[in-house]
């Protein structure tokens, strides 16, 4: 969850060990074209999914439609058959995506959920990370409402029986402006219950008020747009007002801001110069480690935490410690935008994994939309994650960035053969891939509240098309697909199962071929991108070619210190095995290099 608007963003395949060595536990080297980092097998590959939109079979994609209109897909829609097939893929983890109960505009008040008011809530759906009660499940996931946390916990259990790990978001910073839960334990003290909201701050509340002051709905919000929501009179009741989710003290936030959201108080003091208060313990840090030690109890194997950036640093130094006690496998993965407070969110925040978005991600959109060259990914190695890139996520989609395949990204799905292939294979860390990326899923239309944007929706009901055709009516079995679909899906299928099988990409050292490759006549910099892994076991070449339109046929070079530092006799003659496109062995590295294509190559002496 990063956008504006967009508020409430494992096993290694047989078993994973969270990294240990210090960050700073390094090898010294000279050499420009490597680090001196000592790679952990941190190969994660991640499956994310939206319950909600995953197993959906209604295709009516009526634009600010109901549930009963468009439909909602359940926990129990994700079978055994869909799980074998995400299996296939290659896949350690799922990542289920909107979980937790969240303010929502259908009424569950027959149920004993008290329903929500358009004015705060976004989408006819709602978004994922308003969080209405951090020990309860979406009533809209289950097939019988009373009956949710038995089927999520079902769902669970059916994960684990296919050798997958369970991921689930933890949204830390803000909750709904509904939030109470009636679902929490016995003897759990609801959030914000004994806040004194006479005080603008005091170290022990949980929310930050603006006493005297009424909360004030954004007039031009229109939460159906042509349509009148739920209790929609932009009169919402809340008083003393409470500062919104993205750091706003107004009573009245804007538009764009998350609105619908209110900011968590872990102890600091935003308007006395951000004054920490940290001395004892404060209770929204106890309260918010009793809901992670629930979950945990619920055999969940990691959290995905939602804008960890906007906690203090602090916080998550004292939780995760505190989680790992109950499951010291346990995941925690940050959400994360600024590379400056990269090192410390690892270090000090024990944060095991954090997203790799403005760094791989960005270049990589670049590179795709023929916008810069490779040296995009030579920065991110060499500079951004130099000496901890085993501990970066790695994504090219997921529920906060548009599509490939949208007009608003590439436009052609096929794109993302290289990119993808380099979000694999540079380093040792997880990868991740999002439902619907695998057949093309181009986002197309205004869903409702979300609009244009190139992103499939996480606040309206919605079926997304072409993930439907895989989807084939809960068959699993891809039959709709057009054979373009199919062989894009077959790419993901192979590149995925070698980037978690292959000892080299799992955990060995990183070597590019840039430099000595760059005055070749037919090695174009721009779109030509080449790299070794290896250990003492393995040694494998990737190369891509990120060019939409142009074949290149370079003869590569691999230099004596690569051949060195790879343990290997640069006097031998080597065959080339292609991991990733199977075929008859290369006896010599002259390749030809086919627009938007990817190799992986291993070697072998003759």
């Amino acid at each position: 969850m990063k956008k504006l608007l967009l508020a409430g963003g494992f096993l290694t395949l047989a078993a994973f060990s969270l990294p240990t060595p210090p960050l700073d536990d390094l090898h010294t080297t000279n050499d420009p074209n490597t680090t001196a980092e000592i790679p952990q097998d941190n190969k994660l590959v991640i499956y994310q999914l939206l319950p909600r939109l995953f197993g959906n079979k209604v295709a009516l994609n009526k634009p600010y439609g109901t549930i009963a209109e468009n439909g909602c897909g359940k926990f129990n829609d994700i079978t055994d058959q869909a799980l074998a097939e995400i299996k296939k893929m290659g896949v350690s983890h799922v990542w289920y995506t909107g979980v937790l109960e969240h303010a929502t505009m259908t009424d569950y008040s027959s149920h004993g959920i008290p329903a929500d008011d358009a004015d705060v809530v976004k989408g006819r759906a709602g978004s994922p990370y308003a969080i209405k009660d951090y020990y309860d499940v979406a009533p809209d996931l289950a097939v019988v409402v009373k009956n949710r946390m038995p089927e999520y916990e079902a769902l669970i259990k059916r994960t684990h029986n296919h050798g997958l790990k369970v991921l689930m978001d933890f949204i830390p910073n803000h909750v709904a402006r509904s939030y109470r839960s009636d679902a929490k334990p016995q003897g759990v003290v609801d959030l914000g219950a004994t806040d004194d909201k006479a005080k603008a701050f005091a170290p022990n509340n949980n929310f930050y008020y603006l006493p005297g002051k009424s909360f004030v709905v954004p007039a031009d919000y229109n939460p159906l747009g042509p349509l009148t929501g739920p209790a929609e009179n932009k009169k919402y009741t809340e008083n003393p007002a409470k500062a919104t989710g993205n750091d706003v003290f107004s009573e009245a936030p804007s538009i764009n801001d998350w609105f619908e959201t209110i900011k968590l108080n872990y102890g600091v003091d935003y308007q006395q110069g951000r004054k920490p208060h940290f001395a004892p313990v404060p209770d929204t840090w106890k309260k918010m480690r009793d809901i992670l030690v629930f979950w945990a109890g619920k055999n969940v194997d990691g959290f995905r935490c939602d804008m960890a950036e906007m906690v203090p640093v602090e916080f998550w130094a004292y939780v995760i410690p505190e989680v790992k006690k109950v499951n010291p496998n346990i995941v925690f993965i940050a959400e994360a935008y600024d590379p400056k407070v990269y090192k410390t969110y690892l270090d000090q925040g024990k944060f095991d994994f954090l997203y790799d978005k403005v760094g791989l991600y960005d270049g990589l959109r670049r590179l795709m939309r023929q916008e810069s060259s490779t040296e995009d990914i030579t920065r991110v190695w060499k500079e951004e994650s130099n000496g901890f890139s085993s501990r970066m996520l790695r994504f090219l989609e997921n529920h906060d960035e548009q599509r490939i395949a949208s007009k608003d990204f590439a436009t052609d799905p096929r794109r993302a053969i290289p990119a993808m292939t380099v979000t694999a294979t540079l380093a040792s860390g997880p990868v991740m891939l999002y439902f619907g990326q695998d057949v093309g899923e181009p986002a197309h239309g205004s869903e409702g509240f979300s609009g244009e944007d190139g992103r499939t929706t996480i606040f309206d009901y919605w079926g997304v098309p072409e993930h439907q055709k895989w989807l084939n009516q809960g068959k699993f079995d891809g039959a709709k697909l057009s054979p373009e679909q199919k062989s894009l899906r077959d790419f993901y299928r192979r590149l995925l199962n070698v980037t978690s099988s292959s000892e080299a990409i799992r955990k060995g050292r990183f070597y590019e071929l840039q430099d000595a490759n760059n005055l070749g006549k037919e090695y174009n910099q721009r779109h030509l991108y080449a790299y070794l892994r290896y250990t003492d076991k393995q040694q494998v070449l990737v190369v891509v070619n990120f060019s939409a339109d142009k074949t290149y046929r370079p003869v590569i070079n691999v230099p004596a210190e690569a051949m060195t530092a790879m343990g290997l006799d640069s006097k031998r003659f080597y065959t080339y095995t292609d991991l990733l496109n199977p075929k008859q062995p290369l006896k010599t590295l002259k390749l030809t290099l086919a627009p938007l294509s990817a190799h992986v190559f291993e070697l072998k002496p003759q």
